[in-house]
């Protein structure tokens, strides 16, 4: 049989189960926010990442002299549960509500309170003896605690992130290794253009991933700055002298991560932009992933009728009609993803251009779309990498065929014959069908057949060099 207790506010009194330690406040947000059906608790890094912020409160609050040390400590104790992942299953507030992320911040207020309420050996709700505003919330607004939480959630995703593309630009390194004595035409606007390895291909897929890795460190670094201590608006109102200081600098020892106080709070506390630029970045990887993705699939195409230069791994038939066709659904996956993140850019834009005044009430959007978009874009990352890019093999014979039979090679000859005389070459090859071979050295005696083998030579069509 289900018990109850009475819990309070200015709105009046509602009956909250005795077994939940979320609070009132909480109970208004699922009556009123049931917007995605996705509570808070399917990101755990951001209920870490509140453990992390109320702790550094109570710590600061009483070393400022304003909490008393058995209160301090009974927070630090709860905060310390949810640090290590305990209670997830009490913070149900809907990713997306109005309020900026005021019910967010009051059911981790609430649930702190009552954990606490326990190791003093109270009962849940008698808030006399720790209180969710009055002791949890002391010194903090949501509009401050929120967006530290937020972001320090934010940075260590960030970081998971960059693992999975660190080890997606790995993979595609190992396999330009492997293919780097493959040659294989290169094409440009899907046309034959010159020769190129197959390794030289995919060492420049590795190297644009790294230089997203890069762009995402160097992004990762504007969330650092915070504004704990701001309150309300960024005027410090209700915390004490030296606060903020205190508090970011418990932050960025309890954390690990370089966190630091803006220098202008009431700026920080209505500006959005790290997470525009954030997004950009995701935005940025999304296209480039998206774009080799592409590659992919237009290099694995056929494979009778297509250009099969390689072959992605088999995962699954491909049709239920066609019997023996098997898709590249790895890629086709990774393309989806990357549509997602692409569109969730200009969620995190309008929202970020909407605040207005002194605080954007759009966070918790923002907050959802960027969760939502590194989360897919991780594992989407992970299953390119596992799936897809490490069980690669390179159709040698084919690609090497292409470039022979290619009428793209004749740029070879512009050093001996000129543009015009190679232009002709071309011409005659396409009209008639022809090789390159038989017009210019068999029919025409433009070249001799050793200048031929010196400049078609395998180690010269992979290694290029000047030659008339």
């Amino acid at each position: 049989m289900n018990t109850f207790r009475k819990e309070h506010d200015f709105l009046g009194e509602k009956d909250i189960p005795n077994e939940v330690y979320y609070g009132i406040q909480t109970l208004r947000a699922l009556e009123n926010f049931n917007i995605t059906g996705i509570p808070i608790s399917k990101e755990p890094l951001l209920i870490q990442a509140f453990g992390y912020v109320k702790k550094a409160a109570a710590i600061a609050n009483q070393q400022c002299g304003v909490l008393s040390p058995q209160i301090a400590e009974a927070i630090s104790i709860a905060c310390d549960k949810l640090i290590e992942g305990q209670y997830l299953d009490q913070f149900v507030t809907d990713m997306i509500q109005g309020g900026a992320g005021t019910s967010v911040n009051m059911n981790v207020n609430e649930v702190i309170a009552n954990i606490g309420l326990e190791y003093l050996g109270h009962q849940k709700g008698e808030y006399d003896y720790l209180h969710p505003n009055n002791h949890v919330n002391f010194s903090q607004s949501t509009n401050d605690a929120y967006p530290t939480a937020f972001r320090i959630a934010l940075y260590i995703k960030i970081g998971h992130f960059i693992e999975a593309l660190t080890k997606l630009q790995q993979a595609l390194a190992v396999k330009g290794e492997e293919f780097q004595n493959v040659l294989k035409m290169g094409r440009t606007q899907l046309q034959d253009a010159v020769p190129m390895t197959l390794g030289a291909e995919f060492h420049g897929f590795s190297t644009t991933i790294k230089e997203d890795i890069q762009r995402l460190q160097e992004a990762r670094l504007l969330i650092c700055e915070i504004n704990m201590g701001a309150t309300a608006i960024g005027t410090s109102i209700n915390a004490p002298e030296d606060y903020p200081e205190i508090v970011t600098k418990q932050l960025a020892a309890i954390t690990g991560i370089p966190l630091v106080l803006a220098e202008d709070l009431i700026e920080a506390t209505c500006d959005t932009g790290a997470y525009v630029q954030v997004s950009g970045v995701l935005k940025r990887c999304a296209v480039k992933i998206s774009k080799i993705c592409n590659d992919l699939r237009l290099l694995s195409s056929g494979p009778r009728a297509g250009l099969n230069e390689i072959n992605l791994p088999r995962m699954q038939p491909g049709s239920s009609i066609m019997p023996g066709k098997v898709n590249p659904v790895i890629p086709e996956v990774v393309n989806q993803t990357a549509y997602y993140v692409i569109g969730a850019d200009m969620t995190i834009t309008m929202a970020a251009e909407a605040g207005q005044l002194q605080l954007n009430v759009m966070e918790p959007v923002i907050a959802f779309s960027l969760f939502s978009s590194l989360t897919y874009l991780t594992n989407a990352t992970h299953t390119l990498t596992d799936k897809c890019i490490v069980g690669i093999t390179a159709n040698e014979e084919i690609c090497k065929s292409m470039v022979m039979n290619s009428i793209g090679i004749v740029t070879s000859l512009n050093p001996i014959l000129g543009y015009e005389t190679v232009s002709s070459i071309a011409k005659e090859a396409l009209q008639t069908g022809k090789s390159v071979h038989q017009i210019t050295v068999l029919e025409r005696s433009l070249i001799e057949q050793s200048k031929w083998d010196e400049i078609f030579s395998i180690e010269n069509l992979l290694h290029p060099k000047f030659i008339n």
